[in-house]
């Protein structure tokens, strides 16, 4: 294992983590709070699978690359409410610096690969950037119709943006889906008007608080931000993968995986018993059923499948997506000094056995190379 570029790709996904303190003019639909971008490209990603599940698998997999990097830049250039007035050149300029200096983080030949693609998003000229694009844009509008109580001001935002904005792309790539949008979720197409009500549902993760905070222990990182992260680790470490495992197959898994705790809530990994974790799988199975059952038939029951493959962890996918889920949290706490560690007297040897034994099965170079400083920060 090449040490060197694993600590620049685990470096890369510990700076990534800044996206989650990054505060966007759209809203969750409860109206809790000002989304931030790290959920908002969860969101977006998670669309663009509900969206596009016709698209031949090879173009999905690029969309979705796309949309899991495609905000990274408002790292440092923050984001732009697309109501207000700016200088577009300027903001070009902020995001291809910060294109430059994020992407550089990478070992060469990956920092170059995930920057083409960020490129192809933001040029918006090739019929994968214009879908990933579309994708990017239907969500907000989504959350706004779906939001309760809804904001006047959001509306206005939506109805410029579906009238003679941005979302008109939408109209060219997915008319059904536009048509939909204009009608404020009132459209006749009951395709359609299902994944729009799944999306807007799926919301509801922004909510889910984790035990785990950000890497710069300001908060709590909640699950929908997580999920994102999680994703990003997939394909930031595929490389790493055991032989047979299908990276963007993985990705899809992490996108749904904590989508029951919408329904069954977050359960720390060191607060588990045998009888709690049974009456947990009791709570995810019936969340799953009602989640995915908001679908059409068929879409539900392949995404159901999907997450019932995760929670069994027997295949190499599912097994290497276990293994990044119980990786994260390990780095985000080895960035954070250990404070949700140490919120909850976590031992090193706790670790090692709820964790590591997981993240040993698919990755245990990668568990060999950070097991010395978890252990160092617990003794």
């Amino acid at each position: 294992m090449d040490t060197r570029r694993l600590d620049a790709q685990l470096a890369f996904l510990t700076e990534a983590d800044r996206l989650k303190s990054v505060t966007r003019a759209s809203t969750l639909t409860d109206q809790s709070r000002a989304e931030n971008t790290a959920e908002h490209s969860w969101q977006a990603a998670l669309a663009a699978l509900i969206f596009l599940p016709g698209l031949a698998p090879d173009r999905l997999d690029r969309i979705l690359a796309m949309l899991l990097l495609h905000d990274l830049v408002e790292i440092d250039a923050g984001d732009q409410p697309i109501d207000l007035p700016h200088d577009a050149d300027a903001l070009a300029r902020a995001e291809q610096a910060a294109a430059a200096r994020l992407f550089a983080l990478l070992p060469g030949d990956q920092g170059a690969e995930f920057h083409t693609l960020w490129s192809e998003f933001e040029a918006n000229r090739t019929a994968d950037a214009r879908l990933a694009k579309s994708i990017d844009y239907a969500v907000p509008v989504i959350q706004v119709w779906a939001a309760s109580p809804r904001r006047a001001d959001h509306e206005k935002v939506a109805r410029d943006n579906c009238a003679t904005g941005r979302a008109r792309l939408i109209e060219q790539t997915l008319p059904d889906l536009f048509s939909h949008l204009a009608s404020e979720l009132a459209g006749a197409d009951p395709v359609v008007a299902a994944r729009a009500a799944f999306v807007a549902e799926a919301d509801r993760l922004k909510t889910i608080t984790r035990a785990t905070t950000l890497c710069d222990g300001s908060r709590f990182e909640n699950s929908a931000e997580h999920s994102w992260h999680l994703a990003l680790y997939a394909l930031t470490l595929a490389e790493h993968a055991p032989a047979g495992v299908a990276p963007f197959r993985v990705i899809r898994m992490l996108l749904l995986h904590d989508l029951v705790e919408i329904d069954a809530g977050d359960a720390p990994i060191y607060a588990q018993t045998a009888a709690s974790q049974a009456a947990m799988a009791d709570l995810e199975e019936a969340a799953a059923a009602r989640l995915f059952g908001l679908l059409p038939a068929d879409q539900g029951a392949d995404l159901n499948a999907l997450w019932h493959e995760f929670e069994e962890a027997e295949t190499p996918d599912a097994r290497f997506a276990k293994a990044l889920d119980r990786f994260q949290p390990p780095m985000q706490n080895i960035a954070s000094d250990g404070v949700s560690w140490r919120s909850n007297n976590v031992t090193y040897q706790m670790v090692d056995a709820r964790v590591g034994a997981a993240v040993r099965r698919s990755l245990p170079d990668l568990w060999a190379h950070v097991a010395p400083r978890i252990a160092a920060l617990l003794d």
